[in-house]
């Protein structure tokens, strides 16, 4: 499909009475009211010529389990995510194709929390310390924002947390439990005074996990502090600490184990002990000042996280059953994150002026050993130091050309430099280090007739290196790092629309992505994969969404998202021969993703939220030759909640059934998995429940 054809398809779902174009999925808030930050400024939503949602507390946490993205951004366009039922990996979540290779953690994808980076200056994001059941708000960027964000930013997801409570105190006890021996304890206490206020929280998640082997247990603690040191000016601090001692991986299934039992796990990984076991801790400061022509936010922050990771991949040697591979990564971040922004003048065309700067440091001491069991012994494998520097500028400026039309034009220069010492030198020295650099741009015109539509056309540029862990994993073995694997340059053109149309929230939007020595996870054995660059990839797709208010306050929501990613330039060896892959699809990315829903009040404090999600067959190699099936009927989602709000005390209970029929169907899948070893299966029929009683001084 031509991307004019796109443009089309987009133009036409906007324009019609009936559209299906949605964001925001529980905002009540009209689309001119509706301010982000994602896009590094408090821009207003009908002024941003980007494709961005925001998903507001209800749709986060309301009848969730509040463990995994997959609930909280299901209907956002644009976004697909693969449910593994693998604590140890994380869910797979992909923004346009844009981190569809990652076989663990998060890929080409920005990641925020109260505006501290989660995303390593290697492009590499983690969830650690993204307490789902926390979280206020969710605003989500679609496209290539590298420009604005640096490294690995083919879409961004900020998160925020409400640190401030609503109240003088409240004190808030939630718990939850259901299938699969799962259950979830939170507590939380917040306080305020006219310029001071805090928040603490401690969880606690325990599940056996839908397969065998997929056993898993995650301890939060996080604080939080925001101080008005004037009517302008905020300081905060933030602390978060993880400990998760447990994260079994039952890895991918052959077809046929599949079918056999799909609740099973890969033998290796069993009798090889693959797990996780992560420690973690984080603090960040920060100030803000909001003035009436400028204000300027700055944070620093720190990390430090230990990972024990044995995997199922076997050491060097004469095979043993049990012998696998041990991993152990001691980590340190440290970074500063700036931005100020200032308007040029005081009419209402006057530009906005906004620059700033990322700066961060890695060091990881990495060593891996032969594991018994996923016990490691005294051999050593690999022992070394890698690091890594990022240093990302960038400026923009925000032009209202007139009432109705604007300009927004950016540029950064992002310079990440790699290193690393190899310490384990008996056979060779593999220190060395690599710097890849990139300029990174982007041009958005917006047209807003009214304060109730905006379209935009924009390009924009990505650039996105491989992470320590792509460059470590060599074939053959060796030490220090991939001196042949590059960073991937994307250049996406987008054309979208927006609209707030008879109480309606209605958005469309089609671009077409280039990608330039596009990484790709070419092989995976026993739970490490190896990565090489593909000459080029083409993406065309096209989204949209709608939120319908109905009768009685109940609403309709409806999105679509439709991906075809290819090779155009792309050979493999294959022996003494290479074999072209040029026009096969891009593995691990469904064409089209459809999801149906009504939720809203239906009396007496109660509530309801249905959802249909559909999802199309896909490619589980890049030979095109494992397909693997789509969702049929689809997969279906009741929750049903209760509120009851008194002077003193908030009370809600929920109780949701996930995949109501029992289909069976594929969450995710392994790229080019060893012996076909790719199917990752979704939950069965689970059901949870879960309460909540708030109390506090109003």
């Amino acid at each position: 499909m031509r991307f004019p054809t796109l443009v089309a398809i987009a133009a036409a779902m906007a324009a019609a009475p009936g559209a299906i174009v949605a964001q925001r999925p529980d905002s009540t808030v009209r689309l001119p009211d509706r301010r982000v930050s994602v896009a590094r400024g408090n821009d207003s939503m009908h002024r941003l010529g980007a494709a961005a949602t925001v998903v507001d507390h209800g749709a986060v946490q309301r009848g969730r389990l509040s463990t995994g993205l997959d609930e909280a951004l299901a209907f956002v366009p644009g976004v697909y995510i693969g449910n593994r039922s693998n604590y140890s990996l994380d869910q797979r979540l992909s923004i346009r194709g844009f981190g569809a290779r990652a076989n663990f953690g998060l890929r080409g994808v920005k990641v925020l929390l109260d505006g501290v980076p989660q995303t390593l200056p290697d492009g590499q994001s983690q969830l650690t310390n993204v307490d789902l059941a926390l979280v206020d708000r969710a605003e989500v960027l679609r496209g290539a924002a590298s420009s604005l964000h640096g490294n690995a930013a083919g879409g961004v997801i900020a998160f925020r947390t409400r640190v401030v409570p609503r109240a003088p105190t409240e004190v808030t006890a939630r718990t939850e439990s259901g299938s699969w021996g799962s259950s979830r304890t939170q507590i939380v206490a917040a306080a305020r005074n006219d310029r001071t206020g805090g928040t603490i929280a401690a969880s606690r998640f325990v599940t056996r996990g839908s397969r065998e082997h997929a056993a898993a247990e995650q301890r939060r603690l996080s604080a939080g502090m925001e101080w008005a040191a004037t009517a302008r000016t905020t300081l905060s601090v933030r602390l978060a600490a993880a400990d998760d001692p447990r994260a079994e991986n039952p890895g991918a299934l052959t077809a046929s184990e599949l079918v056999l039992n799909r609740r099973s796990a890969a033998p290796a990984n069993v009798l090889r002990g693959a797990d996780k076991a992560v420690r973690q801790q984080q603090v960040a400061v920060g100030a803000r000042y909001e003035g009436d022509r400028v204000a300027w936010e700055i944070v620093a922050f720190g990390l430090r996280r230990d990972l024990d990771n044995p995997i199922a991949a076997p050491p060097p040697g004469p095979p043993v059953p049990s012998a696998g591979t041990w991993v152990g990564i001691d980590r340190l971040v440290g970074g500063v994150r700036t931005s100020a922004s200032a308007r040029i003048g005081t009419t209402a065309h006057a530009p906005r002026i906004t620059a700033g700067a990322d700066i961060q440091a890695m060091r990881d001491d990495r060593e891996n050993r032969a594991a018994i069991g996923g016990v490691p012994g005294q051999t050593l494998l690999l022992q070394q130091r890698e690091s890594v520097r990022e240093f990302g500028p960038f400026a923009q400026v925000t032009i209202p050309v007139s009432d109705a039309f604007g300009v927004r034009s950016g540029v950064r220069h992002d310079r990440v430099r790699f290193a690393v010492r190899d310490q384990l030198t008996a056979d060779g020295d593999a220190s060395g280090a690599r710097t890849m650099a990139a300029t990174s741009g982007h041009t958005a015109l917006t047209f807003t007739p009214s304060r109730r539509i905006t379209a935009w056309t924009s390009v924009a540029t990505a650039f996105e290196t491989p992470t320590t862990t792509e460059l470590a994993n060599r074939e053959e073995g060796d030490g220090g790092f991939n001196t042949v694997l590059d960073p991937q340059r994307s250049v996406s053109v987008e054309m979208g629309l927006r609209a707030a149309v008879g109480g309606a929230l209605l958005e469309a939007a089609a671009y077409r992505t280039t990608t330039r020595d596009a990484l790709i996870a070419y092989r995976e054995n026993a739970g490490r994969t190896y990565f090489r660059n593909a000459g080029r990839t083409r993406t065309h797709g096209a989204e949209a969404g709608a939120d319908i208010p109905m009768r009685r306050g109940l609403a309709f929501r409806a999105t679509w998202t439709y991906t075809l990613a290819v090779f155009t330039d792309y050979t493999v060896p294959d022996g003494a021969q290479t074999v072209p892959l040029d026009g096969n699809q891009l593995a691990g990315i469904p064409r089209h993703i459809a999801r149906l829903g009504v939720r809203g009040p239906i009396g007496h404090g109660f509530a309801i939220d249905i959802d249909h999600a559909f999802s199309s067959m896909m490619y589980a190699d890049d030979h095109n030759t494992i397909a693997v099936d789509g969702w049929g009927a689809g997969v279906t989602g009741a929750r049903a909640s209760w509120h009851n709000a008194k002077a003193s005390y908030d009370l809600s209970a929920f109780m949701a059934v996930l995949n109501v029929f029992d289909r069976d169907h594929v969450g995710a899948v392994t790229i080019n998995g060893g012996g076909g070893r790719v199917f990752e299966p979704g939950a069965g029929r689970t059901v949870y429940v879960g309460m909540t009683f708030m109390a506090g001084s109003r």
